[in-house]
């Protein structure tokens, strides 16, 4: 036995790459920026409540978008409102993620023929991670939602980034 086998006999040594200790870090604490607009911010809401128990999965929920890693978009966006949320996405440090949920947010919902004040869609002002769809969706979908932000996450490398 060489000198450092000896040093590290009785220790506990873990071996891994930068890219998935400091990932697994990331996608275990996401700082959530909820933006409710209407009907799906309930289910959002019951979503952080403690039936479903969003904060499991390291989901914080934060008010300022600097401390925010992800925004979950919930309802109905109006061109009003498209301006504001671009705002707060530009306010956030990166990686930053977005979830659009629920049939309003993602593609203007039954809302999107009939109302010219409508968005088509939040991935018109802001770049899109994940679609949860539904009207409302329900809290287990936001759930799944978050499973596919993470493996997203996961799966990141610092040293390049990805578009």
């Amino acid at each position: 036995m060489g000198l450092l086998d000896k040093q590290f006999e009785d220790g506990n040594i873990v071996v891994a790459k930068a890219d998935d200790l400091m990932n697994w870090a990331r996608l275990s604490s996401i700082w959530q920026l909820g933006f409710g607009l209407a009907c799906c911010a309930i289910e959002m809401m019951a979503t952080s409540a403690s039936h479903y128990d969003f904060d499991r999965f390291g989901v914080i929920p934060r008010n300022t978008p600097r401390q925010a890693d992800v925004i979950i978009i919930s309802g109905t966006v109006t061109l009003k409102m498209a301006t504001r949320i671009k705002r707060l996405y530009e306010q956030m440090p990166d990686p930053k993620y977005i979830i659009s949920m629920g049939s309003c947010s993602n593609c203007g919902g039954p809302y999107w023929e009939h109302g010219y004040h409508v968005l088509k869609g939040v991935d018109r002002v802001i770049p899109v991670d994940v679609y949860v769809p539904g009207c409302p969706p329900r809290p287990e979908a936001l759930l799944e939602g978050l499973l596919k932000l993470q493996e997203k996450i996961r799966k990141e490398s610092l040293r390049t980034k990805s578009a």
